[in-house]
Protein backbone atom coordinates (compact mmCIF):
# COMPACT_ATOMS: atom_id res chain seq x y z
CA UNK A 1 0.00 0.00 0.00
CA UNK A 2 3.08 1.97 0.55
CA UNK A 3 3.89 2.09 -3.27
CA UNK A 4 0.17 2.74 -4.58
CA UNK A 5 0.26 5.68 -2.18
CA UNK A 6 3.76 6.82 -3.65
CA UNK A 7 2.08 6.38 -6.89
CA UNK A 8 -0.43 8.77 -6.82
CA UNK A 9 -0.33 10.80 -9.73
CA UNK A 10 3.13 9.49 -11.00
CA UNK A 11 4.00 6.75 -13.61
CA UNK A 12 3.83 3.43 -12.34
CA UNK A 13 7.53 2.83 -13.94
CA UNK A 14 8.48 5.64 -11.66
CA UNK A 15 7.84 3.99 -8.62
CA UNK A 16 8.27 0.37 -9.74
CA UNK A 17 12.48 1.44 -10.39
CA UNK A 18 12.22 2.99 -7.05
CA UNK A 19 10.77 -0.22 -5.62
CA UNK A 20 13.96 -1.53 -3.58
CA UNK A 21 15.05 1.79 -2.91
CA UNK A 22 11.48 2.38 -1.01
CA UNK A 23 12.20 -1.22 0.75
CA UNK A 24 15.49 -0.31 1.92
CA UNK A 25 14.34 3.64 3.07
CA UNK A 26 10.95 2.22 4.55
CA UNK A 27 12.88 -0.32 7.02
CA UNK A 28 11.63 -3.74 4.74
CA UNK A 29 8.34 -2.40 4.78
CA UNK A 30 8.04 -3.28 8.82
CA UNK A 31 4.97 -0.98 9.70
CA UNK A 32 5.79 -1.77 13.70
CA UNK A 33 9.33 0.52 12.68
CA UNK A 34 7.87 2.68 10.45
CA UNK A 35 4.94 4.04 12.84
CA UNK A 36 7.95 5.39 15.49
CA UNK A 37 8.77 7.11 12.95
CA UNK A 38 10.42 10.61 14.08
CA UNK A 39 10.92 14.27 12.67
CA UNK A 40 14.76 13.43 12.14
CA UNK A 41 13.75 10.38 10.10
CA UNK A 42 11.02 12.41 8.09
CA UNK A 43 13.91 14.74 7.20
CA UNK A 44 15.97 12.12 6.36
CA UNK A 45 13.83 10.36 4.17
CA UNK A 46 13.24 14.11 1.94
CA UNK A 47 16.85 14.03 1.29
CA UNK A 48 16.59 10.23 0.22
CA UNK A 49 17.06 10.77 -3.77
CA UNK A 50 15.82 6.88 -4.48
CA UNK A 51 12.63 7.70 -3.33
CA UNK A 52 9.51 10.21 -3.99
CA UNK A 53 10.85 13.19 -1.71
CA UNK A 54 7.02 14.56 -0.97
CA UNK A 55 5.97 15.31 2.53
CA UNK A 56 2.50 14.80 2.47
CA UNK A 57 3.34 10.78 0.99
CA UNK A 58 6.18 10.34 3.52
CA UNK A 59 3.82 11.16 6.66
CA UNK A 60 1.02 9.68 5.56
CA UNK A 61 2.85 6.63 5.04
CA UNK A 62 3.97 6.86 8.65
CA UNK A 63 0.27 7.23 9.50
CA UNK A 64 -1.03 4.46 7.83
CA UNK A 65 1.18 2.50 9.74
CA UNK A 66 -0.22 3.20 12.62
CA UNK A 67 -3.62 2.64 11.01
CA UNK A 68 -2.84 -0.76 9.90
CA UNK A 69 -1.34 -1.46 13.22
CA UNK A 70 -4.70 -1.11 14.69
CA UNK A 71 -6.62 -3.26 12.02
CA UNK A 72 -3.73 -5.61 13.10
CA UNK A 73 -4.84 -5.34 16.12
CA UNK A 74 -8.67 -5.21 15.74
CA UNK A 75 -8.92 -8.47 12.80
CA UNK A 76 -5.86 -10.63 13.56
CA UNK A 77 -4.17 -9.20 10.27
CA UNK A 78 -4.69 -7.07 7.74
CA UNK A 79 -5.22 -9.82 5.49
CA UNK A 80 -8.71 -10.99 7.53
CA UNK A 81 -9.14 -7.44 7.21
CA UNK A 82 -8.95 -6.66 3.44
CA UNK A 83 -10.01 -9.79 2.14
CA UNK A 84 -13.78 -9.45 4.34
CA UNK A 85 -14.55 -7.19 1.17
CA UNK A 86 -14.59 -9.66 -1.29
CA UNK A 87 -15.84 -12.57 0.88
CA UNK A 88 -12.26 -14.17 1.25
CA UNK A 89 -12.38 -14.87 -2.80
CA UNK A 90 -11.01 -12.77 -5.44
CA UNK A 91 -13.38 -11.32 -7.79
CA UNK A 92 -12.77 -12.88 -11.25
CA UNK A 93 -13.83 -10.67 -14.33
CA UNK A 94 -13.92 -11.71 -18.10
CA UNK A 95 -13.01 -8.92 -19.48
CA UNK A 96 -12.10 -9.02 -23.37
CA UNK A 97 -10.35 -5.69 -23.97
CA UNK A 98 -8.84 -3.28 -21.71
CA UNK A 99 -11.36 -0.37 -22.41
CA UNK A 100 -13.54 -2.71 -20.26
CA UNK A 101 -10.95 -2.62 -17.31
CA UNK A 102 -12.71 -0.12 -14.65
CA UNK A 103 -10.11 2.23 -12.51
CA UNK A 104 -12.28 1.23 -9.44
CA UNK A 105 -15.48 -0.44 -8.39
CA UNK A 106 -18.33 -0.39 -5.58
CA UNK A 107 -15.75 -2.80 -3.79
CA UNK A 108 -13.19 -0.20 -3.90
CA UNK A 109 -14.95 2.51 -3.51
CA UNK A 110 -15.97 0.81 0.12
CA UNK A 111 -12.59 -0.45 1.02
CA UNK A 112 -11.43 3.30 0.52
CA UNK A 113 -14.25 4.80 2.17
CA UNK A 114 -13.67 2.43 5.75
CA UNK A 115 -9.57 3.09 5.48
CA UNK A 116 -10.32 6.72 5.68
CA UNK A 117 -12.77 6.20 8.62
CA UNK A 118 -9.98 4.22 10.32
CA UNK A 119 -7.20 7.15 9.70
CA UNK A 120 -5.58 6.30 6.29
CA UNK A 121 -4.73 9.06 3.86
CA UNK A 122 -3.82 8.46 0.28
CA UNK A 123 -6.46 5.26 0.06
CA UNK A 124 -8.78 6.89 -2.87
CA UNK A 125 -10.73 4.58 -4.87
CA UNK A 126 -8.14 4.14 -7.61
CA UNK A 127 -5.30 3.71 -5.77
CA UNK A 128 -7.13 0.74 -3.77
CA UNK A 129 -8.57 -0.57 -7.36
CA UNK A 130 -4.88 -1.16 -7.79
CA UNK A 131 -3.40 -2.73 -4.56
CA UNK A 132 -6.63 -5.12 -5.02
CA UNK A 133 -5.22 -5.78 -8.25
CA UNK A 134 -1.96 -6.13 -7.04
CA UNK A 135 -2.99 -8.17 -4.12
CA UNK A 136 -5.12 -10.43 -5.75
CA UNK A 137 -8.45 -9.71 -4.83
CA UNK A 138 -9.64 -9.20 -7.79
CA UNK A 139 -8.51 -10.70 -11.32
CA UNK A 140 -8.62 -8.56 -13.94
CA UNK A 141 -6.46 -10.37 -16.45
CA UNK A 142 -7.74 -10.34 -20.15
CA UNK A 143 -9.44 -13.77 -21.29
CA UNK A 144 -6.87 -14.22 -23.31
CA UNK A 145 -3.74 -13.53 -21.16
CA UNK A 146 -2.63 -17.21 -20.14
CA UNK A 147 -2.16 -16.06 -16.47
CA UNK A 148 -6.07 -15.37 -16.46
CA UNK A 149 -6.96 -18.95 -15.63
CA UNK A 150 -3.89 -19.10 -13.26
CA UNK A 151 -6.38 -17.15 -10.47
Amino acid sequence: MILEGAQAGLSWDTILRKRENYRAAFDGFDAEKIARYDEKKIAELLQNEGIVRNRLKIISTIQNAKSFLKVREEFGSFDNYIWLFVDGEPIKNVWKSLREVPVKTFVSDAISKDLKRRGFNFVGSTIIYAFMQACGLVNDHLVSCFRFEEF
